[in-house]
């Protein structure tokens, strides 16, 4: 039987070889617990130094490989932001190759045309240019008759008016945009004014 003085390292390794068996992974839990038991039946303080080692240099190992995935990770998330930045307008330049070869048919046909065809021809187009851009999120921003919005709008002059509301949009001279909601281009307007308040041009 093992003295009193014997006690606390028997114990010290015990406890060592259990916290190393505790953080072994599934298929080496038996292995670890045999380690523990010859450990603790031997008492060999070479043995438990031995089985910390190689779980020193297990955990090693499976650190390198994290990290080696770890940076895998980042290299494909740099790569894909890369593509990203590259390719993000490709859906809408493959759209808007339709509208280049309706103006360019439109353009190869207007010697032979009359005037009502190439009007037909032209807003065609433009219908196609629209369904395109609504496809993409792109809004158009007609404000005639809203009120003024200088968040949305830029207001060129004020005109005296007395068929509209003071502060609102009495002439659209440029419509504007919006991209998903985020403001593309400002609509540029005219403010309608209160008769004979005096306003001018801004």
């Amino acid at each position: 039987m093992n003295g009193p003085s014997e006690r606390p390292e028997a114990d010290a390794a015990d406890d060592a070889v259990s916290a190393a068996a505790n953080e072994q992974t599934d298929d080496c839990r038996d292995a670890g617990g045999r380690a523990k038991q010859d450990a603790g039946a031997d008492l060999d303080p070479e043995s438990v130094v031995a089985a910390l080692q190689a779980k020193a240099d297990e955990n090693w190992q499976k650190y390198l490989r994290a990290a080696a995935e770890l940076e895998n990770v980042r290299k494909r998330a740099a790569r894909d932001v890369e593509n990203a930045h590259k390719f993000a307008l490709e859906r809408l330049a493959v759209e808007l190759l339709a509208v280049r070869d309706s103006l360019e048919m439109g353009l190869a046909a207007g010697d032979d045309a009359d005037v009502e065809s190439l009007r037909q021809g032209k807003e065609a187009t433009l219908k196609q240019l629209v369904t395109i851009m609504e496809r993409f999120g792109v809004e158009e921003l007609d404000p005639q008759g809203e009120p003024f919005d200088p968040g949305l709008h830029e207001a060129m002059t004020m005109q005296p008016s007395a068929d509209l509301e003071p502060g609102s949009v009495l002439t659209v001279i440029q419509k504007g945009y919006a991209l998903n909601g985020r403001l593309l281009r400002p609509a540029r307007v005219v403010v309608a004014a209160e008769v004979g308040d005096g306003a001018g041009e801004g």
